[in-house]
């Protein structure tokens, strides 16, 4: 049984709409490419309405800036950033190098080596997203990364002092007070005063998203940014007004953010639309919440909570929030989300904001196939061969060989060929008469 109380609207895809953000962002890094600081300048201006003398800040300018900022919030910074580091270095020492003899004389081993330099983006707009300094920019030091270059966006036409603070505590080498698809193009390849990165993290709008997409393969990515997600899976035990203040929690991110309930009770399931109807009258907010709820909100009854793990890991949401009597089940019976948020005591905002675990996560079903930013994603584990037996490199030189020819790759079979000859005498009848 699954009883749909509430529906997302079926919207056409506005195909229009993603041609013009997918054509805008081709041009803007062509002309990025060609011009560099010029074009960089230029579109900072006509989007942001910023063109500094420069665009990244100097020591002194930094000390001023931060030094603007309550000393509360300079000492919650500090706190949520070392509650970051702690995760990620547990993250960091979980990945061992290692070195294994799988046979006399053949060593082959792993390691893990942090790209040289990464690109951060914080967005600013409506929201500055401070704990995105925290997610990005800790992470990348922790991995071990050299050089994190950081770019936020002014906020109609003033310094983020919060951000450039978190960015600053953070880590971050280079701060650029610089935002949208001209952050992120210049960040990828490279102008005379910002230097080229070898991969980019961090959310943004529709436009940083796209920027991302193409760019991909000349830098890696963290991930596919879409509009935010929040899935609860509760139970009769569940507190609806719990229910209904955690699900607009998200939908207040942006007017196309889905908000879904999946729940083995109708009483809560109604009671959740009531209260969400109530609130959303005085939140200040309501601008994106209401909207989002409206036509992408959705409730769901089903019969019993294996029930709901299935529907939940259909949605293969970026953030699943588990109110149930036995939130702990969900650990052994889910495997698509981004992140799970286990009990009443637990919530996505904590994610968000304070708890410790990154906040930036797989959206619209690519937890089907990726967990979100972590300590992993600046790294690259690659492997690496010694053959010091003459005798294992001999009879791996015959196997070679033949296995090459299977494909006709006649190149690689003599590398084998050459390696049995030359430690255990085989012959060479393609060898050249001058040896």
């Amino acid at each position: 049984m699954v009883k749909h109380l509430k529906s997302a609207r079926p919207t056409a895809q506005d195909s229009d709409r993603l041609k013009a953000v997918h054509d805008t962002v081709v041009d803007v890094i062509a002309d990025i490419r060609e011009r560099g600081d010029a074009a960089v300048r230029e579109y900072s201006e006509r989007f942001d309405k910023w063109s500094p003398e420069s665009f990244r800040l100097d020591q002194e300018q930094i000390e001023r800036i931060v030094a603007t900022v309550p000393a509360q919030a300079i000492s919650d910074i500090k706190t949520v950033q070392e509650r970051v580091r702690a995760f990620a270095l547990y993250q960091r020492e979980s990945l061992a190098d290692f070195e294994v003899e799988t046979e006399p004389g053949v060593f082959l081993g792993q390691k893990n080596i942090p790209v040289g330099s990464a690109g951060a983006y914080v967005p600013g707009g409506r929201y500055p997203l401070v704990a995105s300094a925290h997610m990005t920019v800790v992470t990348a030091k922790v991995a071990g990364v050299d050089r994190v270059t950081a770019c936020t966006p002014p906020i109609r036409g003033e310094i983020p002092a919060a951000t450039v603070a978190a960015l600053h505590l953070a880590g971050a080498d280079e701060i650029f007070l610089l935002g949208g698809t001209q952050a992120v193009a210049a960040m990828a390849v490279g102008t005379e005063t910002i230097g080229k990165v070898d991969m980019l993290a961090g959310p943004g709008n529709a436009y940083v998203a796209e920027a991302k997409r193409q760019l991909f393969g000349e830098v890696g990515i963290d991930l596919f940014a879409g509009p935010t997600e929040i899935l609860i899976i509760a139970d009769e035990h569940a507190d609806p007004f719990v229910v209904a203040v955690d699900l607009l929690s998200q939908a207040e991110h942006g007017p196309d953010s889905p908000a879904v309930l999946v729940t083995t009770s109708e009483s809560v399931a109604r009671r959740v639309i009531e209260l969400v109807e109530e609130i959303l009258v005085d939140m200040p907010t309501a601008d994106f919440a209401g909207v989002a709820w409206r036509e992408h909100g959705e409730v769901v009854v089903v019969e019993d909570l294996d029930a709901a793990y299935a529907l939940a890991d259909q949605y293969a949401s970026e953030h699943v929030q588990v109110l149930t009597a036995n939130p702990r089940e969900a650990l052994e019976k889910m495997r698509n989300y981004g992140a799970l948020f286990l009990g009443e005591g637990t919530c996505v905002s904590y994610g968000d904001k304070v708890i410790g675990t990154n906040h930036t996560l797989p959206t619209r079903g690519a937890a089907n196939y990726t967990g979100g930013l972590w300590v992993g994603k600046y790294l690259k584990t690659v492997t690496y061969q010694e053959v010091t037996n003459p005798a294992a490199s001999a009879a791996l030189g015959r196997l070679c060989g033949r296995a090459a020819r299977v494909e006709f790759f006649e190149g690689h079979a003599r590398s084998g060929d050459v390696r049995a000859h030359k430690y255990a005498g085989e012959e060479l009848p393609w060898a050249p008469a001058s040896l």
